[in-house]
């Protein structure tokens, strides 16, 4: 008896890593430590599962538990991949002067979001210097399919449909109330080499000070940003691949 090799369409997942990263994924989602019972209810294993799998993550650092065992959070592991995330990111120190530039010229306040996986990831943030803010922080996943930069990453990463062609022939995307119903946004791609969407660059902020004026204004700046940081990351991608002896 053969089996059959036409499975190539996608690679098989491994049922128990597929588990252990779900339990990781609850720990995205709350600001504070979960308890094994909302881990369980979050994830839908039993809690046997859960305690071998997460007595794994805390021999790696992973996971740490509370003195009184009742209560598990994310790790030093876990920090020292973020912190390896952001130093890989080649253009980092440069997108966050441009999101300081862009709040020392009046704009709201500035992010920078990437995509992952389904939904998008504010990697840079810098508040305004207006007294009300919209709630954006860095590290937060928000929605791909709503909101200013959701839509700028799904227009040029090639996943998104026919609707964001308007977004495609502008090279810009504003929305009103769409993640935050009393908040606005305005967001525009940075490419890399060859036209690689590297992420989308955003100010956002009280809907009500997104005016006419404001926004053309804004969207002025975030062009002139946009460009800047296009120009670096191709001249960086050309520089690193010139041989070491050249």
């Amino acid at each position: 008896m053969t089996t059959s090799k036409s499975s190539k369409t996608e690679p098989a997942r491994v049922a128990t890593l597929e588990r252990a990263l779900s339990i990781l994924s609850v720990f995205e989602s709350s600001d504070t430590p979960v308890t094994l019972a909302e881990i369980s209810k979050a994830t839908g294993l039993y809690k046997s599962t859960i305690l071998r799998l997460l007595a794994s993550f805390e021999d790696h650092g992973y996971l740490r538990r509370s003195d009184d065992g009742s209560t598990y959070s994310l790790g030093p592991t876990a920090f020292r991949l973020g912190m390896k995330y952001k130093q890989a990111f080649e253009l980092d120190e440069a997108i966050e002067s441009a999101l300081e530039e862009l709040v020392q010229k009046g704009t709201e306040s500035a992010s920078f979001h990437v995509l992952d996986r389904d939904y998008r990831l504010c990697i840079l943030r810098v508040d305004s210097n207006h007294p009300t803010l919209d709630r954006v922080r860095a590290g937060d996943r928000l929605p791909l399919d709503k909101g200013a930069a959701g839509k700028v990453l799904l227009a040029f990463s090639g996943v998104g449909d026919a609707d964001l062609q308007p977004v495609r022939q502008d090279g810009i995307a504003v929305s009103y109330g769409e993640v935050d119903p009393s908040c606005a946004a305005i967001s525009v791609p940075v490419f890399g080499l060859n036209n690689e969407l590297i992420g989308a660059l955003s100010v956002s902020g009280p809907k009500e000070r997104f005016t006419d004026d404001t926004v053309a204004s804004m969207s002025a700046l975030l062009f002139e940003a946009s460009r800047k940081l296009s120009s670096l990351a191709v001249a960086e991608r050309r520089m690193q691949r010139i041989p070491s002896h050249a």
